[in-house]
């Protein structure tokens, strides 16, 4: 099997690494210097799971040298899925799998406006990974994947790269029901995001507030009842499982949001809080937390220094 990574940040370089030392073949599409070191020096994985150096590793900025792939995973953040859905072309054959792995529930659709809706697979990535510098992606926590077809189909090619990531050390799923799943995760990271941002600290400090922490509940449950409303099964399993994460990360775990923020980089946020309230008002359900976090972190979207008055 083919593997193609579009990003090698932290979550494409994670476990792509992680697929190349278990013996993938496994491409990257990278850019500046970090596809320099990548190329020069190989990419390196430092983790509590272990450490892991991958050497003569193809990379390249221009996917057309690259080839058509089986598995294409699209790590990009959202606010360049669409530029780089245009750009999957040459690595799409008539049986590429291009798996979206964006924070939010909307990449499917969007890449699919772009290859055909029979090429794309719904992806949900739990990790806590960062590139520490180029070459190097740092783990610090959680390296789960879950992966399915938009129809729920168990495919030949489901399958394939479900073995494809069986020995690569970390936990894959097919999923019968993508949609859940992305909804799931959505409503941890919408709000995780868009707390963490808002307050400027990781989750040790929200959790230590009680004030805080009944804020986070009410964005939880305002995504869900977003979801809900727009028809996927969110029980109250759902929710338990949310808050089950939140207890069991380390208390200074960040949301990339707050990372993006810190370092004056542009953030999802109109796919994560945003969001929320866009499809809440469609769905017609109330969004006032959300509404709350948008607010407070739209002036820093485009990165860099707040506007000036």
């Amino acid at each position: 099997m083919k593997i193609v990574m579009f990003g090698a940040g932290g979550v494409g370089g994670y476990f792509g690494g992680r697929l190349a030392a278990a013996g993938a073949d496994v491409a990257f599409v990278a850019r500046g210097r970090h596809l320099e070191a990548i190329r020069r020096d190989g990419l390196r994985i430092t983790s509590p799971k272990g450490d892991v150096h991958v050497t003569g590793v193809r990379a390249s900025a221009d996917p057309a040298e690259l080839g058509t792939a089986d598995v294409v995973f699209l790590t990009v953040k959202m606010y360049d899925v669409d530029t780089a859905a245009s750009a999957l072309r040459p690595l799409v054959g008539r049986d590429t799998m291009v798996v979206t792995l964006q924070n939010g529930v909307e990449a499917t659709d969007m890449v699919a406006r772009r290859i055909g809706r029979e090429h794309v697979a719904g992806g949900v990535a739990y990790v806590a990974a960062v590139i520490g510098e180029p070459g190097l992606i740092r783990h610090t926590a959680l390296d789960a994947l879950i992966v399915g077809e938009l129809d729920g189909a168990m495919s030949p090619r489901l399958v394939a790269l479900r073995d494809a990531a069986s020995t690569a050390g970390f936990t894959f799923t097919a999923s019968p029901d993508i949609r859940k799943d992305l909804w799931s995760k959505f409503a941890r990271l919408s709000v995780f995001s868009g707390m963490s941002g808002a307050v400027r600290s990781p989750l040790g400090v929200l959790r230590a507030s009680p004030g805080l922490m009944s804020l986070l509940e009410a964005a939880v449950d305002e995504t869900l009842a977003v979801g809900r409303a727009m028809g996927v099964a969110l029980d109250d399993r759902v929710r338990d499982e949310v808050f089950a994460m939140y207890r069991s990360m380390p208390p200074q775990a960040k949301s990339s949001m707050l990372e993006d923020l810190e370092r004056g980089r542009p953030l999802e946020l109109p796919w994560l809080s945003g969001a929320v309230v866009r499809l809440g008002r469609e769905a017609g359900v109330p969004t006032p937390t959300h509404a709350l976090l948008e607010t407070l972190l739209t002036p820093f979207v485009q990165g860099g220094a707040p506007p000036a008055v």
